[in-house]
């Protein structure tokens, strides 16, 4: 059974299908994206077919930073593997990376860990609450599935449209957490005092990723973090996408400004299931009271993968080369649409690139790229996110395949560009099946 095939009868087993709506086919390429894979090394990706693509998409949504299957952290973890993984006793890798998480970040002092993203947010949002006795949680960006975040959606279908995630529905989540939880537009400090008017003294956090797409703006971070200590809430910096990408822990550290909590996950352990929650003491000891606790946040693998990942990341100083890689994809994009009079808007950092079609048929034109670029033995999509595996040549190879798709979808009618379904825009449309 092939990918696609495969995926169509996961259908009936597996709600949705996938467990990560972004690894979804129908965000790539409906009924052509492969969906599954067998092997993954260094920045080669191989079907459940087996053949053989070069990964300049997602990589795995951004988390295996070194690139797939890095032979020093699977060393490690195979090392902790052998010695056990779980015992009556806690492991001592816990501390070892605690320490390593604070020497990067001197602000922090204390650690907690969990094994996802979005549980990480949870146990951020629960301790900026049980540190400041209050409710109220103020946000921006994309933070996760859990209530907190969807409670936004209560009342307001559109609460998180323009946070990445437009038209999320909060079934199952009680209603009474109606208004405990508020968007807010980025670097608007005015909007954001006049959204809370009368109700200053109920905020418990400030939640916001500090960069996604582009680099933040320092002033307005530092105009943040003033609000914050205005109000007595806690700043929250959701580093799960950012951290790592630019330079050696938080992105936040080439601003200079330093929230009460950070949060890390995806790339920290590359691809191991791992996330930190890091912060000042003050603050982190309020875990202490309330019940955050679970026994698989005690496993050894996480914190080996994330030490060896750390450790090699400093020593092969990966964030040079993850923008360097970046930085030469997105020439790519701008010379193949220059070449070929193409309307192309590429934006990003270089370690989280993007591009789009200034076109109608943006839609179309992203579908085929992606489809015909399958046929050149890519995985290629409007993203790329970078890892240390890849290399010069590999942008070289990728960039003449560019060239051709580029072309292709200069001269196509958009009408009858696609013999397949046009990928989905947003997760809006995968969450109505």
């Amino acid at each position: 059974m092939n990918g696609p095939n495969l995926y169509l009868h996961s259908k009936h087993l597996i709600p949705g299908g996938t467990q990560l709506l972004s690894k979804r086919p129908e965000m790539f390429a409906p009924d052509v994206w492969p969906a599954y894979y067998q092997r993954a090394k260094g920045a080669k990706v191989w079907d459940v077919a087996g053949k053989e693509y070069t990964d300049m998409s997602i990589m795995s949504v951004g988390a295996c930073i070194l690139g797939y299957a890095d032979d020093d952290v699977d060393d490690a973890v195979v090392n902790a593997l052998r010695n056990g993984v779980a015992s009556s006793l806690n492991c001592r890798e816990e501390v070892e990376l605690a320490e390593l998480l604070t020497d990067l970040h001197p602000w922090a002092q204390m650690v907690r860990y969990v094994r996802s993203g979005g549980e990480a947010m949870s146990v951020a949002v629960r301790i900026a609450r049980a540190s400041t006795k209050k409710d109220l949680v103020l946000f921006s960006g994309y933070h996760g599935w859990t209530d907190w975040y969807l409670a936004a959606n209560l009342g307001d279908n559109h609460g998180l449209d323009g946070h990445l995630m437009p038209g999320l529905q909060p079934a199952g989540v009680p209603r009474g957490l109606k208004g405990s939880a508020i968007p807010f537009p980025v670097n608007d400090i005015a909007s954001l005092r006049e959204l809370i008017k009368g109700r200053e003294k109920e905020v418990a956090a400030i939640v916001i990723e500090p960069a996604r797409g582009e680099d933040a703006p320092t002033d307005y971070l530092k105009e943040l973090k003033a609000l914050a200590q205005e109000l007595g809430a806690v700043l929250i910096f959701d580093e799960i996408t950012s951290a790592f990408r630019m330079n050696a822990g938080g992105i936040h550290l080439r601003y200079g400004v330093h929230p009460d909590i950070a949060v890390f996950a995806k790339c920290m352990a590359n691809g191991y299931a791992m996330a930190a929650i890091i912060g000042t003491e003050k603050i982190m000891q309020a875990a202490q009271t309330t019940f955050i606790s679970s026994t698989n946040w005690t496993e050894r693998i996480g914190p080996t993968a994330a030490i060896a990942t750390i450790k090699k990341y400093l020593r092969c100083k990966v964030d040079e080369h993850i923008i360097a890689i970046g930085n030469q994809v997105k020439q790519v994009w701008k010379d193949a649409a220059a070449r070929h009079n193409l309307p192309v808007k590429v934006s990003g950092l270089p370690t989280l690139a993007n591009f789009s079609f200034d076109s109608i048929h943006n839609q179309a034109m992203q579908t085929y790229f992606t489809v015909a670029m399958l046929e050149h033995g890519f995985l290629g999509f409007r993203q790329f996110k970078p890892s240390y595996a890849h290399t010069s040549e590999d942008v070289q190879r990728y960039a003449k395949a560019v060239d051709i798709v580029f072309g292709e979808i200069a001269t196509h009618d958009h009408s009858n560009l696609l013999v397949t379904p046009v990928a989905h825009s947003g997760f809006f449309r995968l969450t109505k099946e």
